[in-house]
C-alpha cells in the first residue's frame, strides 16, 4: 500500500462525504473559518441570508484589515456591520489595527492538521504552521460557518523538496519566487503543495508561512508544511504548547509531481512588473527606486520587522525614498515599540503605518506616476497600487531594507547580515479581540449602514441563453481586473450596484454601458481567467450586469467556484484555437441547458451571426450541477 501525503491525511482526517479521489469532489468537515473586512460584509450578509443559530465551526474569526482608512462612514459602516453579525453569530471580532488577518490567525489561532477555510486568497498562509488553509468565496465562508462543512475537488499533490539552508540575507520569500519563477502563475492549478525535505528543518514557522502565503500567486489549491519541532518551539513561545501535534507525509508517500529545491544556492530574487512569475536575479537589475513598501501578510512577521530595523539602526532612507513599513500584528508593533526596533526605523526615516494591509490592497501609499516601488508583497498586478503606470517588484525584506537605503533596487548580499533571534515568548496583545458571549446573551438583530445594499440573485437556469459577447479578453486575467481594488473603491465592496460602474475599468471604460444597451451578455476570455483574489465581487458584479456565462481557456480554482455560487456558467473551449473564431459582438445561442448540464460534460454553442458550432466543456459535480440549475448556491442551500 503506498505511502501518505499529509496533504490527504489530513482531508481523510475531515472527510464528511465523497471519494478521496483525485478530481471527484468531496465535502470536508471545516474546523475554522477566517473573514476579513473587503470580503467580509458581503460573507456575513450570506450567512444572514441562511441565519443559523451559531456557527458551526470549533472557531470563526472576524478580522477588521483592509479597509481601515476610514474616510468617509461606509467603512465604519461595514466595520459595524460585521461587528454585530459576529456578535449574533458567536465568531471572535478582531478590531482595526488588531493585524492582518493571515498573520494574526497565525500568532493566536492557527493549529496543526486543522481545516482552516478564509475568505481571501491567501488563507493559505496556515499551511506554516500544518494546517490545510484554504482561500474560498465569501458564500463557501458563509456555508462553512453554518453548517461546519466545505465541498472542493481533489487535487492532485505537488512535493517541493527543499535542501540545504538559506545563505545570509536571502530569505524564505526569495524560495517562493524561485518556485514561481520555475512553475509559473498557473504551475499550481489542481495541486497542493506540499513540501518536504531535509531543508525544511531549516526555516522557521514565519518563513513557512511566507511560502505558503504567496504559494496561493501559484494558482495552487494550498500549500502545506509538516508540523514538527520548530512548529512547536512557535506554539509554546506563543503561549499555545497544547495547540502542538506532530504531522508529516509518510517515508513512502507518492507525489504527482516534484521539484527539488537548494536553498543554499538561493540568491535574491525579484518579481518585476507586472506579474509575481516575471523573477529575475535581483543582482540582474540596476534600477532607481522611489518608494519601498514592507509589510503584508507575506513579509510582516516579527523575524521580519527586526531584520529590517537591525539593517536600517544607524543609517537613513535615501533622500529620493519613500519608505514606509506595516507590522504585521498590534503584538508584533508593541514588541517592536519595547525592544527600540522601532525607533532604529524612525530615526532612519521610515514612515509606519498601523498595523493592517495598507497598500498591499490599494489602500493608501499609491506611488507617484510612473513610479518605481519595491514592496514585499504578494501581488504586482497592473494598478493594485493604485498607480496604473506605477512598476511595482515584490522584494524580499532584506533588498527592501537595503533598497531604500541605496536609493537602487540593490542586491543585499553586499550588506552584513542582521543578527536576530525569536524572543523567548512573543507574549500577548488581547485587547483588539471581542470574544463572542454566551448564546443566550447575544443580540438577535444586526447593524446596517445605508451603504450596504442587498447582493445579487440569480433565477433559476432557464433552457436558452441568446446574448452577445460583450467582452473578450486575454490570458491572465485577474480578479483586480473584474472588480479593481483602490483606496476609492474599497469602501464599496457592500455596494454591488455602486461597484459595477468599474467593471474591468483597468482594461475598457465602458464594460457596464455594453452590458446594459445588450441586456448583460457573453464575456470570453483567455488562459487562467479570474486569477488572484478570493473576491466574488468579481462573480456578483458581472451578475449584477447580467452576465450569462463565461467561456475561456481555462479559470483559476476559486473564481471558477465563484462563478457557479453566482449561477454564471463557466464554459471551457474543448479546442482552444476555437477561441479565435469569437470576436466581441458576436451573437451566442446555447440551447437546451437543462439536458446538457450536469448530464453532458461537452455539448457546442452556436455563433449565429456566423452559422458556426463549436463545442465547449462543462464538467461539473452533481452538486454543482444542483447549484448552476438552481441560480446560484444561496438558492441551492435555501
Amino acid at each position: 500500500m503506498m505511502g501518505k501525503t499529509l496533504a490527504y491525511k489530513i482531508l481523510e482526517e475531515h472527510l464528511i462525504e465523497g471519494e478521496l479521489a483525485v478530481g471527484e469532489e468531496i465535502a470536508v468537515k471545516v474546523d475554522q473559518t477566517l473573514t476579513q473586512d473587503s470580503t467580509g460584509t458581503m460573507a456575513y450578509l450570506q450567512l444572514e441570508a441562511i441565519n443559523p443559530k451559531e456557527v458551526a465551526t470549533d472557531l470563526s474569526v472576524a478580522y477588521i484589515d483592509h479597509n481601515t482608512l476610514q474616510a468617509g462612514f461606509e467603512n465604519a459602516d461595514d466595520h459595524a456591520f460585521i461587528a454585530s453579525a459576529a456578535a449574533k453569530y458567536g465568531i471572535v471580532f478582531s478590531k482595526p489595527g488588531g493585524g492582518i488577518c493571515h498573520q494574526v490567525h497565525l500568532e493566536c489561532f492557527g493549529k496543526p492538521g486543522t481545516i482552516l477555510i478564509g475568505s481571501d486568497s491567501h488563507t493559505p498562509t496556515g499551511g506554516g504552521l500544518g494546517a490545510l488553509a484554504i482561500g474560498a468565496g465569501g458564500l463557501d465562508v458563509a456555508v462553512g460557518m453554518a453548517k461546519g462543512k466545505y465541498y472542493l475537488t481533489v487535487p492532485k499533490v505537488y512535493e517541493i523538496r527543499l535542501t540545504g539552508s538559506l545563505p545570509d540575507m536571502v530569505n524564505a520569500k526569495d524560495v517562493i519566487l524561485e518556485v514561481l519563477k520555475r512553475l509559473t502563475v498557473k504551475g499550481g492549478v489542481g495541486y497542493i503543495m506540499e513540501y518536504t525535505g531535509d531543508g525544511v528543518e531549516n526555516l522557521s514557522v514565519t518563513d513557512r508561512a511566507t511560502i505558503c502565503n504567496m504559494g496561493a500567486e501559484l494558482g495552487a489549491t494550498t500549500s502545506v508544511f509538516p508540523s514538527d519541532k520548530i512548529t512547536e518551539a512557535f506554539l509554546e513561545k506563543q503561549g499555545r504548547k497544547g495547540d502542538y501535534r506532530e504531522l508529516k507525509a509518510d517515508e513512502d508517500a507518492v507525489y504527482d509531481d516534484s521539484i527539488t529545491i537548494n536553498m543554499s544556492e538561493l540568491v535574491p530574487m525579484a518579481a518585476k512588473p507586472n506579474s509575481p512569475d516575471n523573477v529575475e536575479k535581483v543582482s540582474d537589475e540596476k534600477i532607481k527606486v522611489d518608494q519601498v513598501a514592507i509589510g503584508s501578510c507575506t513579509n510582516s512577521s516579527y523575524t521580519d520587522m527586526m531584520k529590517v530595523a537591525e539593517i536600517l539602526k544607524g543609517n537613513k532612507v535615501h533622500p529620493d525614498v519613500s519608505l514606509v513599513i506595516s507590522p504585521g500584528s498590534a503584538n508584533i508593533l508593541r514588541q517592536l515599540s519595547e525592544n527600540g526596533a522601532l525607533a532604529s526605523m524612525i530615526s532612519a526615516g521610515a514612515r509606519v503605518l498601523e498595523s493592517a494591509c495598507g497598500p498591499c490592497i490599494g489602500m493608501g501609499q499609491a506611488p507617484k506616476s510612473s513610479g518605481v516601488s519595491l514592496r514585499t508583497f504578494n501581488r504586482n498586478f497592473k494598478g493594485r497600487s493604485g498607480t496604473k503606470d506605477a512598476k511595482v517588484y515584490l522584494v524580499s525584506p532584506e533588498t527592501a531594507a537595503v533598497s531604500a537605503i541605496t536609493g537602487y533596487l540593490t542586491d543585499p548580499t553586499i550588506w552584513d547580515a542582521p543578527d536576530v533571534s525569536e524572543p523567548e515568548t512573543y507574549g500577548k496583545t488581547e485587547h483588539y479581540f471581542v470574544y463572542p458571549k454566551p448564546i443566550e446573551e447575544r443580540p438577535r438583530e444586526v447593524v446596517m449602514g445605508p451603504n450596504i445594499k442587498p447582493f445579487p440573485i440569480k433565477e433559476e437556469l432557464k433552457d436558452k441563453i441568446d446574448k452577445k459577447v460583450i467582452f473578450k479578453t486575454g490570458d491572465n486575467i485577474t480578479t483586480d481586473d473584474i472588480v479593481p481594488s483602490n483606496a476609492k473603491l474599497l469602501p464599496y465592496r457592500s455596494n454591488i450596484p455602486y461597484l459595477s460602474s468599474f467593471a474591468f475599468t483597468t482594461l475598457i471604460d465602458d464594460f457596464k454601458d455594453r452590458a446594459e444597451r445588450n441586456g448583460g451578455g457573453i464575456i470570453v476570455g483567455g488562459e487562467n481567467y479570474g486569477q488572484g483574489s478570493s473576491r466574488e465581487h468579481a462573480s456578483l458584479v458581472p451578475l449584477y450586469l447580467g452576465i450569462e456565462a463565461v467561456i475561456a481557456k481555462s479559470f483559476a480554482r476559486i473564481h471558477r467556484s465563484n462563478l457557479i455560487n453566482s449561477g454564471i456558467l463557466p464554459l471551457v473551449f474543448k479546442d482552444l484555437k476555437d477561441y479565435d473564431l469569437i470576436e466581441e459582438g458576436d451573437e451566442i445561442s446555447i440551447l437546451d441547458l437543462l439536458s446538457n448540464i450536469g448530464y453532458k460534460d461537452e455539448f457546442n454553442i452556436i455563433i449565429k451571426n456566423k452559422s458556426i458550432e463549436i463545442p465547449v466543456k462543462l464538467i461539473v459535480s452533481k452538486r454543482e450541477a444542483e447549484v448552476l440549475r438552481a441560480g446560484g448556491y444561496l438558492n441551492a442551500s435555501k
